[in-house]
């Protein structure tokens, strides 16, 4: 499969939960501030091409992108467009971001902080430490590792807490109406879970290939809770997002965003039309699978101090980064291990991180191997590309442009950015 072909199936992979172009955007990119350090210049990076290749994604049709990106001792953090299409108020390289799934990875780091002390076996069955929330033949068949990895057969849940859009997009009564009616409704965790237990299995358990589902990080929020004694929220705040010393990561309270951050506009795939702000919205309805807000820093800044061995032990991170083919939820494949997506670049190197999208904000995070280059971007309009009768998304020049960005934020070579910087996700919910 080419490269390219990768990502322009997963900009597409939104289609679950939302995209066409933004309502006219301001013109112009909006500050960059190229940060040098102690290191001197970086033959990799090259902030020119950065900021052209940002305010392409801008004037393809997003509102606002801010990205940051790392090469060695040289930073490099930019922004383009607009956080408000309304008052024209400019993006930002240092907002705040709802980064979708990208909490995953926390999740995931915190369950193999309770197997290092022991409390949780990553083979063990879920029935174990949940009996009446994964009770009979299921609870004893899927595993802690399974719910990681996402093969323990367990369907989605997202269809029927959003049931107004199933059967999209050509079902007779898809709508956009599920987003408004959820947007201050309090989910509870097992309410969620339950939606995804009692709908038809998206697999056996410990199959070879696994299905990319949420109700499997709710799961594995419960199993935190079940452990610690104490809320997943708390756990992951105190021995994860602390111990990464970052300063501007954290579960939201409400349905509102602390501090600076742009407006956050869906398109659902040409449902709503102009894209509408979703930034102010409950959370609960992702909770440990897709709830953080983060900063391109913060998440920098945390990919290096995991991939370092500084979050969990090496031996842990050799099992996160344990990958198998995982059908995600636009039907192409990635590798992916215990909350870790893998990219192989070849001679770019292999980069881990995630990506994720909530209603109207994408993000994707990827850090190479050797923790030398990172880079994480964020853009506020999802699900952009309008689908045909059959369901397939339609080009759009976003999706080129977004090519062009992560390419050139992830590779050194010119001719193979774009084809490099299409097996970067943008994004799973």
């Amino acid at each position: 499969m080419k490269i390219r072909t990768v990502l322009c199936a997963s900009v597409a992979a939104l289609s679950v939960c939302a995209g066409t172009t933004a309502a006219a955007p301001a013109p112009g990119r909006t500050g960059t501030d190229p940060v040098v350090g102690s290191a001197g210049p970086s033959a990799g990076l090259d902030p020119a091409a950065l900021e052209s290749a940002m305010d392409g994604v801008h004037h393809a049709g997003v509102p606002g992108v801010f990205a940051e990106v790392r090469d060695g001792g040289t930073t490099w953090r930019g922004a383009a467009g607009v956080a408000d299409v309304g008052t024209g108020r400019p993006v930002g390289p240092d907002m705040r971001q709802r980064i979708g799934s990208v909490t995953k990875t926390f999740t995931a780091a915190a369950v193999m902080q309770q197997v290092e002390q022991g409390r949780i076996e990553l083979d063990a069955p879920i029935g174990r430490y949940l009996p009446r929330l994964v009770p009979g033949e299921r609870g004893r068949k899927i595993t802690v590792r399974m719910l990681l990895n996402h093969t323990s057969g367990l369907p989605d849940y997202l269809p029927y807490a959003f049931p107004s859009l199933r059967g999209f997009p050509s079902g007779p009564d898809v709508s956009s109406r599920s987003l408004d009616d959820n947007r201050f409704r309090r989910f509870r965790p097992a309410e969620l879970v339950e939606m995804g237990l009692a709908a038809p299995p998206a697999g056996e358990p410990g199959g070879p290939t696994g299905v990319y589902s949420n109700t499997n990080y709710l799961l594995l929020g419960l199993l935190l809770e079940r452990v610690t004694g104490t809320t997943a929220e708390e756990y992951i705040t105190r021995n994860v997002i602390r111990r990464a010393g970052l300063r501007h990561t954290s579960f939201p309270t409400g349905p509102r965003i602390k501090g600076p951050h742009p407006k956050m506009y869906e398109a659902l795939h040409g449902l709503v039309s102009p894209p509408r702000d979703y930034s102010v919205y409950d959370p609960s309805w992702t909770w440990t699978g897709a709830a953080l807000v983060s900063t391109m820093e913060d998440l920098n800044r945390f990919y290096g101090m995991l991939l370092d061995g500084r979050i969990v032990d090496r031996s842990s991170l050799e099992q996160m980064q344990r990958t198998l083919p995982v059908r995600a939820l636009d039907g192409s494949t990635i590798e992916y291990g215990l909350g870790l997506h893998k990219v192989d670049l070849g001679a770019c190197g292999t980069f881990w991180g995630h990506d994720g999208s909530v209603w109207g904000a994408g993000t994707v995070s990827l850090t190479r191997a050797d923790g030398e280059r990172r880079m994480s971007v964020a853009v506020n309009l999802q699900r952009w590309n309008r689908m045909d009768s059959s369901g397939t998304p339609q080009h759009h020049p976003i999706d080129d442009a977004l090519l062009t960005l992560l390419g050139q934020a992830m590779c050194d070579d010119g001719d193979a950015r774009a084809e490099q910087g299409a097996k970067a996700r943008v994004a799973v919910p």
